[in-house]
């Protein structure tokens, strides 16, 4: 079940960005070698009672401003408005209901989306209670009094939030086609893949309604099996403001691979791969998807030779190493070379992200691998590993019961992840592990 989106709007300098970085917590400052991972990041992964959301800041909205970087705030404020689920409305208590808010109020009503109305730097409510008031007059619905700063109101905040939470025990639960992300960078042709796709197999089923403005999901059949196909080819806008194209463009793909059980990952062969490239990648990653890697416009590659694909798999490699596990493919959507690979792809891809190894086999490669490298040990105690069991799917997830999580080192847990691998494969999927304490009697 993929995770709702919850976007923070408002005008500048009311304390959207305060607001994040307290509901993120600490989660905000974790700083990984994964490069989805970043310092300045725009969204975080959230749980409030028990339900996970991904939050979005945005820039200011400034409604009626010329400049040219306030109204590409405002053009990407609105994607991440057509994004979201449900959004907060952030205000400023002591500058009052603005004619900026009353404007952001309206756009917010034609989004038609669910609206939170929170009033910021209310730190005394029984002082500020009638001013809190005077914002019933921009016809959200009742304002919900907050402080950013000093982490007020957040509890009643939170739970209007995910009171709008679309159900999800709808079609998404039902409906087990395999749903496939085209995502990449600006250009690099995903939608000349789409296209050549569907006009190889010419038996589109149906066309969903995308839940963003630019992604449309389109139902394609292929050797009898249906896939949804998620499209963000419309990524592929140019503007001057590069790095915040790049931001919003992270919102759009966060969305997509959310709902996707397969991620394919477009690079241009032209280019090589970029940092961009890796901080996609490595949100695929970081939520278990299942990925390939597809370099497109491998015929425009000049001067290639039987050792120019190993050469070019090394650096792919080399560059995603956090996700060593990832299919790559060279195709050409120009000339539709070796399109018709990637449905066999996603196929295995997808068995591999199902698939379930019983108990009692897990435990003898465990101790075999265990017999074949002495776990970590430190100041005199030794990581002792009791069993481990898969527990869930997509990704495949183990739990190792130990006696010590602190004596657990990464180094350790992908040597047991490479013995897995070696027995099973896993290919294009990654394989999460969850470490339980279990004291010995």
């Amino acid at each position: 079940m993929s995770r709702p989106i919850v976007a923070i709007v408002g005008r500048p300098n009311v304390g959207k960005s305060t607001l994040f970085n307290n509901l993120a917590g600490e989660q905000i400052s974790i700083v990984k070698d994964t490069p989805g991972i970043t310092r300045d990041r725009i969204y975080v992964d959230v749980d409030w009672i028990g339900k996970a959301f991904t939050l979005v800041d945005t820039g200011g909205i400034e409604p009626n401003s010329n400049d040219i970087i306030l109204s590409q705030m405002r053009e990407q404020a609105q994607i991440a408005i057509d994004t979201a689920d449900v959004i907060i409305f952030m205000t400023d208590v002591k500058q009052g209901a603005t004619d900026a808010d009353d404007k952001v109020a309206d756009m917010l009503r034609r989004s038609k989306k669910p609206v939170i109305l929170a009033v910021n730097k209310v730190d005394n409510f029984a002082k500020q209670e009638m001013d809190v008031y005077e914002f019933y007059n921009l016809g959200i619905g009742d304002p919900v009094p907050i402080s950013a700063a000093s982490k007020l109101g957040f509890g009643e905040l939170l739970d209007d939030v995910v009171a709008k939470f679309p159900d999800n025990n709808g079609d998404d639960e039902e409906d087990d086609t395999p749903k496939v992300a085209i995502v990449g960078k600006p250009n690099v042709g995903k939608s000349s893949i789409i296209n050549r796709l569907l006009g190889t197999n010419r038996l589109i089923v149906s066309n969903i309604a995308g839940t963003t403005r630019d992604a449309v999901d389109t139902r394609v059949t292929h050797n009898g099996q249906d896939y949804i196909f998620i499209d963000t080819a419309g990524l592929r806008r140019q503007n001057k403001i590069k790095d915040e194209l790049e931001r919003y463009m992270i919102i759009r793909t966060v969305a997509a691979v959310e709902r996707a059980d397969v991620v394919i990952i477009v690079i241009d062969a032209t280019e090589g791969v970029t940092e961009q490239d890796a901080k996609i990648a490595g949100i695929a990653h970081d939520r278990g998807k299942g990925i390939i890697v597809a370099v497109n416009k491998w015929d425009a590659v000049p001067d290639k030779n039987d050792k120019t694909i190993y050469e070019y798999t090394r650096k792919v490699r080399d560059t995603l190493s956090f996700m060593s596990y990832a299919e790559v493919i060279f195709i050409s959507a120009l000339s539709g070379q070796r399109l018709e690979k990637l449905y066999d792809m996603v196929d295995v891809v997808i068995q591999n992200q199902t698939l379930r190894i019983p108990t009692g086999v897990l435990n003898e490669i465990l101790t075999d691998a265990t017999a074949m490298k002495q776990p970590p040990s430190d100041k005199g105690v030794r990581l002792r590993i009791y069993y481990m069991t898969q527990v869930a799917v997509k990704p495949p997830t183990f739990v190792m019961f130990v006696n010590d999580k602190a004596l657990t080192h990464f180094s350790y847990t992908r040597y047991i992840e490479n013995r897995i691998r070696d027995a099973f494969g896993f290919r294009g999927t990654a394989i999460h592990f969850i470490n339980r304490e279990r004291k010995e009697n």
